[in-house]
Order: C-alpha cells, then sequence, then structure tokens
C-alpha cells in the first residue's frame, strides 16, 4: 500500500513539474495562432502586395528606432495626456449626472431621450461640430475625447445607481441621512461595478475619439503620426503607432481588471 502511494505521488509530482515546465495547452494554442497569422502575413505580402505595405518582419527591425523617438514619445505624450484630461473631466460630471438620473425621475425624463441619443451618435459625425466650435486646436480634440467617454459613463452610473438595494435605502430613511449622504455614500458605492464597466467603455471611446480628431485637425499625436507616416509611405514606422495604440488599450483594460480584483472582488464574484 505504502509502494502504491509512493508511486502515485511520484507520478503527481512528475505531472506538476512536466506541466509546470511548459506552457498550458490554451497558452501554445494561442502561440501557434499567433505565429500562423505572422507567417500568413508576410508571405502573402512579400507575394502578391507592394513592398511598401508593412511586413512583420519590417515592423519588428522598425520598432526600436521608433519606439526611441523623441517626435513618437512626444506624440504619445500629447494623446495620452489629453486622454487622461478628458476622462476625468467626463468621470466627475458623468457621475453626477448619473446618479442625479438614477435617483430623481424628473432628470432622467428630462435627460434619458438626449443621453441615449448623443451616445448613439457617430463621434465622426459631431467632429466638424466640435472643431468649429472650439477651434481647430487642442480644445477640439479635448472636447471630442470628452464627448466620447462621457455618455457611457452617466448611462452606467444611472443604472447602478437604480440598482441599488431598497435595502439600503430604508436604512437610510430610518436614519434620516441626507440626501449627499443616500447619494455618494450609498449609491455611489454600490454602483461602483457599473462605474468601472462604464469607465472601460469610455476609455475605449476616448482613445478612438483622440485619434479620429488628431486626423481631423491635424493635431501633434499619435494619431497625426500614423497617417503622416502611411501618408509618405513608411507603413512599418505606422503600424508601429497602431500596435501603441492597441497597447495603451490593453493597458486600460488591465487597470481595470486590477481595480476590480484589488478593491471590488465581491463584484467578480458576483
Amino acid at each position: 500500500m505504502n509502494k502504491q502511494a509512493t508511486h502515485v505521488a511520484a507520478a503527481m509530482m512528475g505531472t506538476s513539474r512536466s506541466s509546470s515546465a511548459f506552457p498550458r495547452p490554451d497558452v501554445r494554442v494561442k502561440i501557434v495562432a499567433g505565429v500562423a497569422i505572422l507567417a500568413a502575413w508576410q508571405v502573402g505580402v512579400a507575394a502578391f502586395a507592394p513592398r511598401f505595405v508593412a511586413k512583420p518582419l519590417g515592423i519588428a527591425a522598425a520598432f526600436p528606432a521608433v519606439i526611441t523617438d523623441p517626435a513618437f514619445q512626444a506624440a504619445v505624450a500629447s494623446t495620452l495626456g489629453a486622454v487622461l484630461q478628458g476622462l476625468s473631466f467626463a468621470m466627475l460630471t458623468g457621475v453626477i449626472i448619473g446618479i442625479a438620473m438614477g435617483r430623481v425621475k424628473v432628470f432622467d425624463r428630462l435627460l434619458n431621450l438626449y443621453v441615449n441619443g448623443l451616445y448613439a451618435m457617430p463621434m465622426v459625425a459631431v467632429l466638424p461640430l466640435l472643431a468649429t466650435w472650439f477651434g481647430y486646436e487642442s480644445n477640439a480634440r479635448l472636447a471630442t475625447i470628452v464627448f466620447a467617454a462621457f455618455f457611457s459613463i452617466v448611462i452606467n452610473v444611472r443604472d447602478g445607481a437604480r440598482s441599488v438595494p431598497p435595502e439600503y435605502l430604508e436604512v437610510c430613511k430610518a436614519y434620516r441621512a441626507k440626501r449627499r449622504h443616500v447619494w455618494f455614500d450609498i449609491t455611489l458605492h454600490s454602483s461602483l461595478p457599473y462605474l468601472v464597466a462604464g469607465f472601460r467603455l469610455a476609455s475605449g471611446r476616448a482613445l478612438v475619439g483622440a485619434v479620429i480628431a488628431e486626423f481631423f485637425v491635424s493635431l501633434e499625436g499619435v494619431g497625426m503620426y500614423i497617417l503622416t507616416h502611411a501618408r509618405s509611405f513608411q507603413h512599418n514606422e505606422a503600424v508601429v503607432g497602431v500596435l501603441a495604440l492597441a497597447a495603451f488599450g490593453l493597458f486600460f483594460e488591465w487597470v481595470m481588471n486590477w481595480v476590480m480584483r484589488r478593491f471590488l472582488p465581491w463584484a467578480r464574484r458576483s
């Protein structure tokens, strides 16, 4: 019996060592799929596309030079700075209006139609108006970012404010809590998962809005960097800029997942 247990333990230890030494099957599948896509891209472009079209090997060769380029670093700083500034303003105003719409029926009836309608409106259609109103400068980009992010936050916070358990509100009434405490101490904290979901949507839309505004207004930023290099047939450098935008989006998503794990573990389990 002891020998059998020893063999079983040894087999389990060997299995755990082998599993820790190699990636998990799903990771291996992702790696193989990525390599296959890159190989097909390289071969297909080399065989059928013009020489200036970006290829994986050319992108890899251009990557260090682009990342260390002061012009690219300045473009990244300009775009990210505008996105963070616009998200901060959209978060502050969107939370207040979203809570008001979720808790006060009059506000909801007055603003619900306009919030939903403007949320569904394409940013490209609004951008010429914003550029005319705010000028062909950085203010137009900031206004576009706020417009892109604001309504996602309002809608999600409104839904979160509506979903507050009635028991919480009954306790507030029993203790005669003031309205500001009901809104920001009970309603806001109960709506945090909805707020995080809204911020996820808002961050992606804000990044898209910043790039579109840079295209239209010709502002310094990652969007203009991509457009300039694409027009000059430097497609490898342009694709590096696109990959940088994808990395920003993944970073925002990682931050939101970290916030959920660190501060809202109960929301992930529910």
